[in-house]
């Protein structure tokens, strides 16, 4: 009888460690996912023929796309559904809807602004981020800064600050603080809680040099997780 119960103790602890070590490198073997049931819509700016700002051979659209992408692989490891409004270089035209075409430049870059709307509105994220660089005339500037629209839903302000604040403590470069913006159609048209980040100064040449930098641009992408995390939990209180 005991060698009986002592080969059934001995399969069960195989049972055991075999299970542990299929899913040991998978976090929701043990604990569940922080984000979820969350949806998040993630938008890099700009994108193909507009590519945003410049300085030397750095353009936004590309520094926007490496910091998305960051920010999409962080969210879904914590168990958020992302959409992303585009993942190649193109803009977001090219990737969703490129048969449409457009005499001008100008008229492209506003059907392209209607169409991320669009896609929020089709999806009906929790949560939309817009990812942005800034640049200046004057070189001195710098400073990630994060926006919300004052005419926005109403959750705008508290994501943008929990955001701007993980941002300030992680990267420790900056003392901006978020802002309330008007001129952004985005933030006041998708009828979700919105942030747009400019995640620093092109024109700036300390920062643009930052912003090139893969582990810096894992930082930001990394602040700005945690900052919508912060959100999240800021609203469950």
């Amino acid at each position: 009888m005991k060698r009986w119960l002592a080969l059934g103790v001995i399969m069960l602890m195989s049972v055991v460690v075999v299970a542990y070590e299929t899913n040991a490198s998978d976090r929701n073997f043990f604990l569940p996912d922080p984000l979820g049931g969350i949806k998040i819509v993630i938008d890099a700016g700009h994108g193909g023929e507009d590519g945003g700002a410049s300085k030397e051979n750095v353009i936004e659209k590309d520094i926007t796309l490496a910091i998305a992408q960051h920010v999409e692989r962080q969210l879904k490891r914590k168990g958020a559904t992302v959409i992303m409004t585009r993942t190649t270089d193109g803009d977001v035209i090219a990737e969703h809807a490129a048969s449409n075409s457009y005499s001008t430049m100008r008229e492209r870059k506003k059907q392209d602004i209607f169409l991320r709307k669009d896609i929020v509105e089709k999806e009906q994220p929790d949560i939309f981020i817009t990812i942005h660089a800034n640049a200046i005339p004057e070189t001195k500037w710098r400073g990630a800064q994060v926006f919300y629209h004052k005419d926005g839903h109403a959750d705008g302000e508290l994501l943008a600050k929990s955001i701007q604040q993980t941002i300030r403590t992680n990267l420790q470069n900056t003392d901006r603080e978020a802002l309330s913006i008007k001129q952004i159609y985005l933030l006041k048209k998708v009828g979700v809680p919105a942030a747009l980040v400019e995640t620093g100064f092109i024109s700036n040449d300390e920062e643009r040099a930052l912003l090139v930098d893969k582990k810096y641009q894992e930082k930001m992408g990394d602040a700005i997780v945690e900052g919508i995390e912060s959100y999240l939990l800021a609203k469950m209180e």
